[in-house]
């Protein structure tokens, strides 16, 4: 971060649109103030593009003003309902409130609200760093109200409350998850007092919709080190309310000495593998419940030890559950993380072994266009600590990328449909629909995949024409 004295946040906030809302401000005789967010980038010199402005007063009568002056390239946006008013201005965004006061009953997040003072405002703020306030009157323009030490908090890295962090999370519990956000996009910590609030709190979350939490939560995953947020909803016990399948991937047992992996640490650990292999936010989602089905299939066999069979066919069912509890998307993007999960086990299990053309071929066939995401989860996948065995893992995928590129250019196997087609089969065959049918395109598919015959329509046909005389069909 860098310091910043009076003067040099006003040469910072030296721009055409801050001078207006300054200057329309004084005509009306109100003070103005920029805050939050934006304030707190200025001070970590990241981006930011929305514009969020405090008034003492009315902030519609201030957006109002300020719309007038700018004069056609204005769009202005009422919100009476919620005290609020918007301005846009060519690539600018400023949204326009009055200073208020907020209390709150027990069962519901939505505060009675006032018209209150700055301070008032700032005591209502979530955490120290999005309370500081610069004021935009001519007067006192580029200072800085800062009565939390906020900067002091940037300046250590700490994620902390203005006031009693206890009454902060309870008034409104969306705030534990923005905390958690925060310290997970910053790579900030989470102050001592206000982590023990957390855990306090936590029950507190029934009251917030799941769209609120949800939202939170795909900010998280979209960071730069999603595990680190994971693992703070862990530690404050968030995660086991807001996503209990995840939580009962934590523990492992031990029968006469031998022991299975934490399936919760391992995933935080493919999922940062993941996010350094440059893979985005439905690929993540993928990491994250690839082994979801662990604990459903989990048994103790004599002489295997821990076993987890078909964890990738359960964990796939589990995805659209999944996501339809937590309002996710219910379209492709829920198709894509069901599809990988169910198939993330088959490109290990044929490195583990020869790879085979049959073999890389199928894969190729079920996985399609997303065949190299599925080679990204599975890579990110071999977390072993035994470096001889990893290293095997990854030079036989090595080899199973190098296939799948030489069979999809040779045999064009990636989302193919077999050349000769149900309906053909059936006119050529006097068929009606019926399993015979099916059996034939099964015949032909099969033959493809395992290279008994070329990916090619005369090939395909003649060999239909042979399975139809075994079966005793003939044909025109």
């Amino acid at each position: 971060m860098r310091h910043l004295s009076q003067p040099e946040l006003a040469d910072i906030l030296d721009r055409p649109v801050f001078h207006l809302i300054g200057e329309v401000a004084d005509s009306l005789g109100m003070e103005c103030y920029v805050v939050g967010g934006f304030v707190r980038d200025l001070f970590l010199e990241r981006p930011s593009k929305d514009i969020d402005v405090v008034v003492v007063g009315s902030g519609i009568t201030l957006a109002k003003g300020v719309a007038k002056r700018i004069g056609r390239n204005a769009h202005l946006s009422v919100f009476k309902n919620f005290g609020t008013a918007q301005v846009r201005w060519g690539d600018e965004e400023l949204e326009f409130v009055g200073a208020r006061r907020e209390s709150y009953s027990h069962d519901s997040r939505n505060p009675i609200v006032e018209d209150g003072t700055l301070e008032d405002d700032q005591n209502r703020r979530d955490f120290t760093i999005n309370a500081m306030a610069v004021c935009l009157n001519r007067e006192h323009f580029g200072e800085l109200v800062d009565p939390f030490d906020g900067v002091w908090d940037l300046e250590d890295r700490i994620i902390s409350t203005p006031l009693d962090p206890d009454v902060t999370f309870s008034d409104d519990p969306l705030r534990m998850m923005r905390c958690i956000r925060f310290a997970t996009q910053l790579n900030f910590e989470i102050e001592e007092e206000t982590a023990e609030a957390l855990k306090r709190n936590r029950e507190r979350i029934s009251i917030i919709s799941q769209e609120r939490i949800t939202d939170e939560l795909q900010k998280i995953m979209s960071s730069d080190s999603p595990s680190r947020g994971l693992e703070l909803l862990f530690s404050c016990g968030l995660l086991e309310l807001i996503f209990p399948e995840l939580y009962a991937m934590h523990g492992t047992e031990s029968v006469g000495g031998r022991s299975h992996k934490d399936n919760f640490w391992h995933t935080l650990e493919v999922l940062e593998n993941v996010v350094q292999a440059g893979g985005e936010l439905w690929l993540r989602w993928a990491a994250l419940l690839h082994d979801i089905g662990k604990p459903k299939t989990k048994r103790w066999e004599a002489t295997a030890g821990w076993t987890f069979h078909n964890h990738n066919y359960v964990g796939a069912k589990m995805v659209p559950q999944i996501f339809r509890r937590m309002k996710l998307p219910t379209d492709e993007r829920m198709r894509y993380v069901e599809k990988l999960v169910s198939l993330h086990m088959r490109p290990i299990a044929i490195a583990d072994e020869e790879v085979t053309d049959s073999a890389v071929r199928r894969l190729l066939f079920e996985a399609g266009d997303d065949i190299d995401d599925l080679m990204t989860l599975c890579e990110a996948d071999i977390t072993t600590k035994n470096n001889d065995r990893k290293q095997r893992f990854l030079d036989n995928f090595r080899l199973v990328r190098h296939k799948l590129v030489d069979l999809e250019e040779r045999d064009r196997i990636r989302n193919f449909q077999p050349p000769v087609s149900g309906e053909e089969i059936m006119e050529r065959f006097h068929l009606k629909p019926s399993k015979t049918v099916g059996v034939i395109k099964e015949a032909i598919k099969d033959a493809i995949l395992d290279g008994v015959i070329p990916n090619e329509y005369d090939a395909a046909l003649a060999f239909a024409i042979r399975k139809a005389q075994e079966m005793g069909i003939s044909s025109d």
